[in-house]
């Protein structure tokens, strides 16, 4: 799922990628903004805010914006480099990045109940989500070769959009093609709405604890991914034998 990259690489693999890296990123969307009442997958809104902040001279906000919009923007190139240092056909250049992800994830699990809503709180807290998302968002696109972006969905509406309006064109070329994404498109939508359904939900019961449960899906892609190449690599070793 993770590691597979270029021609090795599978619709299958998109698809999985996209469910579980979807959730995370729907469960972090919705259970931040709660939290914190941040968006703290994506930066278009923020774009707007700073923009808006600006131009009411509330230049101490619109300090802490511009901060939050670097920050997804560090996170994006934090996670380029390490993948191009380690080297892109590395098995496991992908690990770093999703175990940065998952530490800033249980530092907010764990120390979210000190939260006191104060602006350099929330420039903090909100901050570390959205470096963490920059993280995620990067090394799905890598990973994907941009197929793939899990983060936010206006331009998987888009492409959605796109892609519908030339299926039902009597006269479209590859109408397998366009079917395998167009389930891809909506695998990514389903599922970030259920992670953000489930970010919301759980978040009401359990506040910052909630946190976990992304954790716990970063484990299992992470786990997932290399307990099959140590099968694959046993299968090989005694096939050889």
């Amino acid at each position: 799922m993770l590691r597979h990259l270029g021609t090795k690489r599978t619709h299958a693999h998109n698809v999985k990628l996209a469910t579980l890296l979807g959730l995370t990123a729907g469960f972090v969307n919705a259970a931040g903004f709660l939290a914190f009442s941040v968006l703290t997958t994506n930066v278009t809104g923020h774009a707007a805010l700073f923009a808006e902040r600006l131009a009411a001279q509330d230049w101490k906000t619109a300090r802490v914006v511009a901060l939050w919009m670097f920050l997804f923007l560090a996170g994006a190139f934090f996670s380029s480099l390490i993948v191009s240092r380690i080297g892109r056909n590395q098995r496991f250049s992908y690990v770093i990045p999703i175990l940065i992800e998952m530490a800033i994830l249980i530092a907010v699990a764990i120390f979210g109940f000190k939260y006191d809503g104060s602006l350099v709180a929330k420039e903090i807290y909100a901050g570390s989500l959205l470096f963490a998302m920059g993280l995620q968002n990067s090394l799905v696109s890598i990973v994907s070769g941009s197929i793939v972006r899990t983060t936010h969905l206006t331009g998987t509406f888009t492409d959605l959009g796109i892609e519908l309006g030339q299926f039902v064109q009597k006269n479209s070329g590859d109408r397998p093609a366009l079917k395998a994404k167009i389930r891809l498109r909506s695998t990514i939508i389903f599922f970030f709405m259920a992670g953000a359904l489930a970010g919301a939900y759980l978040f009401h019961y359990f506040g910052f604890y909630s946190f976990f449960v992304p954790v716990a899906i970063l484990t299992f892609a992470l786990i997932g991914d290399i307990f099959r190449i140590r099968m694959q690599h046993y299968y090989r070793m005694h096939k050889n034998a």
